[in-house]
């Protein structure tokens, strides 16, 4: 499986022949326009005239464009992406030709065949700090150890619903023999599952980053002999019935500004729909269903219905046993985004049986 999997990672740039040079001292409101032409701009002398001409792009966009509501916020941050990776890197031998870089062990992890080449200077820094995450790990509350996250799979930054998860888990009288985790990202949901006495946990992804990702770091361990994993849609080659289904699916819908990096983040039209159709066919007859949620489409006003609640009230495949709501913590002070709604905001865990 893992010969055939190839990882998601940010695409190797060919420049125009006459790319734009940026050095110090340079005039940063004209090179800015090179960028709203459509041109590549490459960074020279220092890694840091990279990061002043991104802070002067953040500057220019927000005198620029609306950047108040949440979604005058996402249409800023689709422009900033766009306009930003124009701006290049020179990598030679993996590493940043441009004096005082970082060293980022991606570049030869990712990239074993390719030894030089060019990326947009903001997938760098997505690459940086990826690194710094993997190297250094990240302690999850209802976790023994650190997490080691791979580059290109979505972590949590908040933990009130692996909070939620792990109470209810502390609750469940269930039988134990197996679950499936849809959509396992890091593997939270299926470390915490193991911890409380699942014997088998299979999980699927269809972000290859995330099989490549938790594979490594199980490696020969008694989890890899625990946690089994696919690659593929919802419920993947698994086909035998199972006790407990968990899925923490993305909280908001789908617009036209989104990229690939924020489908962790954002659902499609037919997931839910899809998901619980199929749910249905995995699902023993006293079996339960876990979803992991939020109300963050409905504060938003990003989404018209709640998925679960609508399936609730037309699928007529499941029923609702309980519902358990926490509250998220406000909003650092130090954020310049709109994030009013946030003293609403609550994570959800929704437990359905069959019907």
């Amino acid at each position: 499986m893992d010969a055939v999997l190839i990882s998601n990672k940010p695409t190797p740039v060919i420049p125009e022949i006459e790319i734009a040079l940026f050095y110090r001292g340079m005039d940063i409101k004209g090179t800015i326009k090179v960028l709203e032409s459509g041109k590549h701009v490459l960074i020279t002398e220092f890694y840091s005239n990279g990061l002043d001409l991104l802070k002067a792009l953040h500057i220019y966009l927000k005198k620029k464009m609306l950047n108040g509501t949440f979604l005058e916020q996402r249409k800023y941050r689709s422009v900033y992406h766009r306009l930003s990776n124009l701006i290049l890197i020179e990598i030679t031998n993996h590493k940043l030709v441009v004096k005082k870089s970082p060293v980022i062990g991606w570049l030869e992890k990712l990239y074993p065949e390719n030894k030089n080449f060019f990326l947009p200077l903001s997938q760098i820094q997505g690459l940086n700090s990826a690194w710094q995450w993997y190297q250094k790990g990240i302690s999850i509350p209802v976790l023994r150890n650190k997490l080691h996250p791979y580059y290109g799979v979505y972590f949590p930054t908040r933990f009130e619903h692996l909070e939620l998860f792990d109470n209810w888990l502390k609750r469940y009288k269930g039988a134990k023999k197996t679950a499936i985790d849809v959509g396992f990202g890091s593997g939270i949901l299926s470390f915490q599952l193991i911890k409380h006495g699942f014997q088998k946990v299979f999980g699927t992804d269809t972000n290859p980053n995330a099989i490549i990702g938790l594979k490594e770091f199980m490696g020969t361990t008694k989890l890899s002999r625990k946690i089994e994993v696919d690659f593929g849609n919802l419920f993947g080659k698994w086909e035998k019935p199972t006790e407990l289904i968990v899925f923490n699916p993305p909280w908001l819908p789908t617009t036209k500004e989104i990229n690939t990096l924020d489908e962790a983040l954002y659902y499609p039209k037919n997931l839910f729909p899809d998901f619980f159709k199929e749910a249905k066919k995995m699902l023993l007859p006293d079996g339960k269903l876990v979803l992991i949620f939020s109300n963050l489409g409905q504060l938003t006003n990003a989404a018209n219905a709640h998925p679960i609640e609508k399936e609730l009230a037309e699928g007529g495949r499941f029923q609702l046993e309980k519902c358990f709501k926490k509250s998220v913590k406000s909003a650092s002070k130090n954020t310049k985004r709109d994030q009013h709604w946030r003293a609403d905001e609550s994570v959800e865990l929704w437990v359905l049986t069959n019907v």
